[in-house]
């Protein structure tokens, strides 16, 4: 049996507290240990030398940025530590993001913590861990998630053809592009589906 050695970085300290309760009776998990001090993160990871590096998404009340660029930034600096995605923030493109970036897996904080130390074990043997029935994500561009963000917002097309310097031409071509990659046919689904996705934020 692999002993697993834990680095939770997460700015909810009860969470964080919970779930080293939840994980203290496995003898799988050798030690846990979590941080809500970003600026100390590397003295931790070469001092500490985790095996796996569970990570939130939604950091806002430690740092500016999120866990997926802070993910992003550790793996420039360490590409062997195994970093894992924990977030309740379970959206398709935050998903397809973690696995860009080199994260070896995205867990839900929902997980039973039995199902949590078999997923982290897989992670361990060297397996990356992505739920496989989530559909293929063909990806927005940033002006397309700009576009949507800016109907979601209240803007008509012809603000929106100004504010990016663009023909309303062009804006209609961006828009038929983004229905056919979202599968909707008017922008009402396109932005209740990226929304949804996890592509823009409700305004």
């Amino acid at each position: 049996m692999l002993l697993i050695n834990i680095l939770l970085v997460d700015d909810h300290a009860l969470f964080s507290k919970s779930l080293e309760i939840a994980l203290s009776d496995y003898p799988e998990i050798d030690t846990f240990q979590s941080i809500n001090d970003v600026t100390l993160l590397d003295q931790i990871i070469e001092e500490y030398a985790p095996d796996i590096l569970l990570m939130d998404i939604n950091l806002k009340n430690i740092t500016s940025d999120d866990g997926l660029e802070l993910a992003k930034q550790i793996l420039y600096r360490y590409p062997e530590q195994k970093v894992v995605i924990l977030s309740g923030y379970d959206l398709p493109v935050y998903r397809s993001e973690a696995q860009k970036i080199g994260a070896r897996g995205f867990i839900n904080k929902n997980t039973e913590p039995d199902k949590l130390i078999a997923l982290l074990s897989q992670i361990m043997q060297g397996k990356f861990v992505f739920d496989s029935s989530i559909p293929f994500l063909e990806e927005l561009t940033d002006c397309e998630k700009k576009i949507l963000q800016l109907i979601a917002d209240g803007q008509k097309r012809k603000e929106i053809a100004g504010t990016l310097y663009i023909s309303e031409r062009t804006l209609s071509n961006h828009l038929q592009h983004i229905f056919d990659k979202l599968d909707v046919s008017s922008t009402v689904e396109a932005v209740t589906k990226a929304i949804r996705l996890g592509y823009i934020t409700v305004p």
